[in-house]
């Protein structure tokens, strides 16, 4: 059986079940390519440790031609399930046995469960993002947002959005065509519309200044990434009173928050998202309530040694 190169553990728990004792080890995968830079084993594993839970969280890293093997791989009784991030969320729909609603509603796939050897998949980056507004003390409903990027993880915000009941989203993209694909998951009842990413035009000004929410999707200002340092938003569009969501969590405080901060609007970070969603998965894997500060702790003490080592 191939085995993939492993940056941490293995896991136990199906579908909201209550863990029970094996006598054996679980394992709990992340699937990805790469995934050495995850934060999600340190953060998991530190919430199995707390709950005295028998498994492991590892991370495989696993090429977009060995996906099959490594899905097959999970329908072992020592698998309780896995993450799935880039760039393998969209395409491991076609290996699992039953994908949810939402998992089909957002076209892409982060959670997998167990069932006795059959695969359920669904999307927790939906309940991620709302929980973390939710934990910041935003209100959505009936909002103007604007979201700032049209990529996979810019589906599940859409998704979010309209079961938040916004008043209107307004989608800022580079490519018109990107941004069309996702007017459809607004459906009929959400106000949707479209601003080009370009600095020089004045309807992507309008959107940021009128938006009480906005939503940064894209990997600009990640650490290490080709437009570090770097916001898309200029900082004189922030003004008081808004939300500015980033969903990068590397650096905890990117550039666009910096900036949006600095004008008086509130800013939430994508360290929120990623632990939040990572929550709602533990609980599909192991019926367990996860201990969420525990796993924001490790989360940041991990950025902490990560930022320290560079």
């Amino acid at each position: 059986m191939r085995t993939w190169k492993s940056s941490a553990p293995p896991t136990a728990a199906i579908d909201g079940d209550p863990v029970t004792p094996s006598g054996r080890t679980r394992t709990i995968a992340l699937i990805g390519h790469p995934v050495a830079h995850s934060l999600s084993p340190r953060f998991q594993q530190a919430a199995l440790d707390a709950l005295g839970v028998d498994a492991r969280y590892e991370a495989w890293d696993v090429p977009p031609e060995e996906l099959s093997i490594a899905v097959e791989r999970l329908r072992s009784g020592d698998l309780l399930g896995a993450n799935v991030t880039v760039p393998h969320k969209v395409e491991i729909m076609r290996f699992v046995d039953r994908p949810d609603a939402l998992a089909e509603r957002v076209g892409a796939v982060n959670t997998i469960v167990n069932r006795g050897g059959a695969l359920e998949a669904t999307n927790t980056d939906v309940a991620g993002i709302v929980r973390s507004l939710e934990a910041a003390g935003v209100e959505l409903q009936g909002k103007r947002v604007t979201l700032i990027g049209a990529g996979g993880a810019a589906r599940a915000v859409v998704v979010a959005m309209r079961s938040a009941g916004i008043e209107r989203l307004t989608i800022v993209n580079r490519t018109p065509g990107r941004a069309a694909a996702l007017l459809d998951l607004g459906g009929g009842d959400l106000d949707m519309r479209y601003a080009p990413l370009d600095a020089s035009d004045g309807t992507f000004a309008s959107s940021i200044r009128t938006a009480d929410v906005v939503v940064q999707s894209t990997s600009v200002g990640m650490a290490h990434g080709p437009a570090e340092g770097e916001s898309p938003v200029p900082a004189e569009w922030f003004r008081p009173g808004q939300v500015a969501f980033d969903l990068v969590y590397v650096p905890e405080q990117t550039p666009f928050l910096a900036a949006a901060e600095a004008a008086g609007a509130q800013p939430v970070g994508g360290l929120s998202m990623l632990v939040h969603q990572g929550a709602e998965s533990f609980r599909l894997w192991t019926g367990m309530e996860p201990p969420v500060d525990v796993m924001f702790a490790e989360a940041r003490r991990a950025l902490a040694e990560r930022q320290h080592s560079t």
